[in-house]
Parts: structure tokens; sequence; C-alpha cells
């Protein structure tokens, strides 16, 4: 077993097939991330959820995972890459189960967070592994650029697989894709990847694992009790006492030897600039993706597998991007890119203003091909910049940051301009009645009464739901825009190169002389 380091060498097939175990997750773990927002209402009504609730389905995935991923890529480095990996995969596997099956709402929001958790295993030892894996500079550029592009197709892919398996089989068999997926890495990772580890690595401070958890979901639920009920010292509280653990969290890191993550990484501007890039134009589509989904069925009145197929151009634009856009960025400057991207997206958020809720599907179409594939660059070129610009043995940790990034600014989008959306709607809806919790209590609402009264009432209710669209992505926008200034402002400048710290050296040294042997044993 090495001990985590790159070399110079170059990969040969057996990385590349590793490479292809380490992609297989990364599809599946941004698909479960959006193969529920078709899905969710047709959960909902099976399992009775109020609207508060369906926000939770969806996004207590992407919390517990954001809130563990930088906790869980320290861990691999110190325990094992391959090690945390497989275990990742088993808890995603057996949770994903569960939730095919669960049999209450309460159920179904324990079984996404503990998909979280597995998610939160897996996600960072993909990215670290692939840059430990190949020493060699372009081709690792061309692993990761791979990556990306997987993270953009689960992205894309997941609303047509789950139209596909709703009509097919029910939403029960969106969470059982998972359950394949995760016995193949079980299987081929011990076979194809080769386990990486931090020499002489620190005990994880278990006080930093419960402060990063105690930073994030306070916030979290303070913005979902603030749409909910307004301002009041619940949210309030909720919010400061969030920002209060983020700050001690902090200060923490900055005086431990061994920080569960290395606060001096954002330092560097190319690195900060990265994640507050990715960040904002996660919070914006995570939150209109969602909306999105729910207009196309709710208010449009598409079957899950058409609004599958009706995302499915979009889908395929944000995976052709991605794979371009590391091969412009030879050429072009990165920041440029990702300014340009985001840009574009901000002009899609803002034909989705325009939407109405009787004739607006082309018009929401239109503005949702030309907002997706705006986020591709970022995700295209972001991973690399980060992974870049810190140490070679901080791998687990810049990959985790990345990941978090990707999933905690997803989650807070659905949170925060879901939650914008949600508040939209119910300030409309002037009756207070059943209907005004959200668009799928209005349409069951309206089952119950006379013809001429439920389709005034399902009129009104699809009017408040557009409503709610519209301001949420003059939000988006806004995100898009801020994301744009802070690419060009901070990013034009090229990543300066880490400078890799004496352990490291020393173990590149054991690992290159182990590697040799190695090869010198195989040839014999």
């Amino acid at each position: 077993m090495s001990t985590g380091v790159s070399t110079e060498v170059r990969a040969g097939t057996r990385e590349w097939l590793g490479l292809t175990v380490l992609l297989l997750p990364t599809v599946l773990l941004f698909l479960a991330m959006t193969v529920l927002f078709l899905a969710t209402p047709y959960i909902a009504a099976d399992l009775g959820a109020s609207s508060t609730e369906v926000l939770w389905i969806n996004d207590i995935y992407g919390f517990v995972m954001a809130g563990l991923l930088v906790t869980m890529g320290t861990l691999g480095d110190r325990i094992g890459r391959r090690r945390l990996l497989m275990a990742g995969s088993l808890i995603f596997g057996a949770a994903s189960l569960f939730a095919a099956f669960a049999p209450t709402i309460e159920s179904m929001i324990g079984a996404r967070a503990l998909m979280g958790l597995g998610a939160a295993a897996l996600m960072p030892s993909t990215l670290s592994l692939i840059s430990t894996m190949f020493g060699n500079e372009k081709q690792r550029a061309t692993a990761i650029g791979m990556w990306a592009a997987a993270v953009s197709a689960g992205v894309a892919l997941g609303p047509l697989v789950g139209g596909l398996l709703l009509e097919a089989f029910g939403w029960g068999a969106a969470f059982l894709i998972g359950v394949p997926v995760t016995l193949l890495v079980l299987i081929a990772a011990p076979l194809l990847i080769p386990e990486y580890r931090t020499p002489n690595a620190a005990r994880i401070d278990l006080l930093s694992v419960v402060l990063s958890m105690t930073a994030v979901l306070p916030i979290v639920y303070g913005i979902k009790e603030f749409a909910k009920a307004g301002l009041g010292p619940v949210p309030v509280v909720a919010l400061l006492a969030g920002l209060a653990f983020g700050v001690v969290f902090v200060r923490r890191q900055g005086q431990l030897d061994s920080p569960l993550l290395d606060v001096r990484l954002f330092a560097n501007r190319t690195f900060s600039g990265a994640v507050g890039v990715f960040l904002l134009a996660a919070i914006g589509l995570g939150g209109i993706y969602l909306l999105f989904t729910q207009y196309l069925q709710q208010v449009a009145g598409l079957s899950p597998l058409t609004a599958g197929l009706a995302i499915l151009p979009a889908a395929l634009l944000l995976i052709i991007v991605s794979t371009v856009t590391p091969t412009l960025a030879r050429h072009v400057q990165p920041a440029y890119l990702i300014t340009a991207g985001l840009l574009l997206s901000a002009i899609g958020y803002l034909m989705l203003t325009q939407v109405d809720s009787v004739a607006g599907l082309p018009v929401l179409l239109t503005g949702f091909y030309i907002l997706y594939p705006g986020i591709a660059p970022a995700m295209a070129l972001v991973p690399g910049m980060l992974i870049g610009a810190a140490p070679p043995e901080k791998a687990g940790e810049a990959s985790a940051v990345n990941s978090t990034a990707a999933d905690l600014g997803t989650s807070l989008g659905i949170a925060i301009v879901g939650s914008i959306g949600t508040a939209v709607y119910r300030g409309t809806m002037s009756e207070r009645t059943p209907a005004d919790e959200s668009l799928t209590d209005a349409l069951a609402f309206a089952q119950n009464l006379p013809d001429a009264v439920g389709e005034a009432l399902i009129a009104t209710a699809r009017m408040a739901f557009t409503s709610g669209l519209n301001v949420a992505a003059v939000a988006a926008a806004v995100l898009a825009l801020t994301g744009a200034i802070v690419s060009v402002t901070l990013l034009r400048k090229p990543a300066e190169a880490a400078e890799p710290t004496p352990e490291h050296e020393l173990a590149t040294a054991a690992a290159s002389t182990e590697l040799t042997q190695g090869l010198t044993g195989a040839s014999k």
C-alpha cells in the first residue's frame, strides 16, 4: 500500500479502468440529488408529507452530505481513501434500499440522511483518489475533466431517469438504482484502485466535527422557518446560533496543529474565489431546478416521463459544455469562461421572471436551456483550480471543499431560493385553507370541491406558484451576476502552484521507490 502521494509516472490501463469505477458513484451521487425532483410530488402524496417535509426530503441528503464532507475528506486522508470509498458505498447502498420501501415520511427523511452520510464518504474519495492516481499533470487534468463531466451527467440525467422509473415502476425505483452501482464499486475498487493515505496523519478532532455540523444545520433550519412563518424569534435564534458555531469552528481550525479543515487554504485567492463562485452558482441553480420541475408537472401538467424528456436538451448541453470547457481553457483564461457561463445563466434566470401560469411553458424551457449549461464551466474548471491551489497532501481536504460547495450550494438553493418561492406562494394565496401550504396540497384539496370551485382554486394556486418562481428567478439571477463578478475579479490570475510540505516530499520519495520496486517486480 502506498502512502498517499502523486508521482510523475504516467498512468496505465489499471488507473484508467480505476477511473471508470470512480466515475460511477460520482454520476450516482449527483443523480440521487436531482432524481427526486420529479418523484417528490408522488412521494408527498403517498406518505402524506407537508410542504416543509417535502423540502426536507430533497435537501436533508445534501445538508448531511455537505456537513460531513470536510470531515470525510480529512478522514480519508488518514484511514485510507479507498477504504472510505468502500465504506461510503456500503452505507449509501443500504440506505437507498431502505428509502425505496420507506413506510412513513419520517423514515424517508431518515433514509435520505443516511444516504447523505454515505455520499459524504464517497464524494471526496473519488476526486482525491483521482488526484493521486494520476501524477502526470496532463493526464490528471483529463481525468478531473472526466470527473466534472460525470458530475454534470448525474445532475442533468437525474430528472430523465426519474421520469422513466416513475412511469414504469413508481417512486421507489428512483432509489433502487443506487444498489447495483454501489455493489459494483465494492467489488471492483479493491481490484483496480490502489489505497492512499497521508503519512503520519493525526487523529481527527471530534469537537471540530460537531462544530461543522452545528454551524450548517441551524442556518438551514432558520431559513426554512423564516420562509414558513416569517421573521420571528425561532429563525433569528437559529441563524445566529449557526453563525456563532461557524465562527468558533473557523477559530478552532486556526489553533489546531492538525485541523479538520486547513483554513489557510482560503488565503489563496484562487482557492477562495473558486469556492465562492461555485457556491453562488449552485445556490441559484439548486432552488430554481426544484421549482422548474414542479412547474413542468403541476402547472404545465406534464407526466414525469414527458417532463424528463423536456429537460433532456438542457441536460445534453450541460454535458457537452462540461466536456468541451477544459479544452477551451487551454486557450482562454478559465476565469473568463466561468464568467461568460454565469452571465449566460443570469440571462436565462431573467427569462424565467417572464413565465406565466397559462402559456408559460415555451418561455420556461427556453430560459432553462440557456441558464442550465451556464454553470458547466464552473463545474468543469473549479475542481482543478482547487486541487492545483492546494498542497498535494491536502488533496482530500481540497476535494471535500469542492464537493461541499456543490452540495451545500444546491441544498441551500433549495432552502433559500426554494423557500422564497414557497413564501411568495403562501403570501399570494389569500384564503387560509389546506391549499395555502403548497401547490401539491392545492391540487389534492381541489379534488374534494365542486368542479367550478376546484378549477378556480387550481388556477389561483398555479398563478401563485408561478409568481413564486418569478421572484425566485430574480434572486437566482442576482446570485449568478455576483458569481460572475467574483470570477472575473479573483480568478483572472492562474493558481500558484502549491508548495509541498517536507512531510509530503519524504512521502513522495518513499512512494516513488515503492512504485519503482513494484513495477520492477511486475516486469519480472
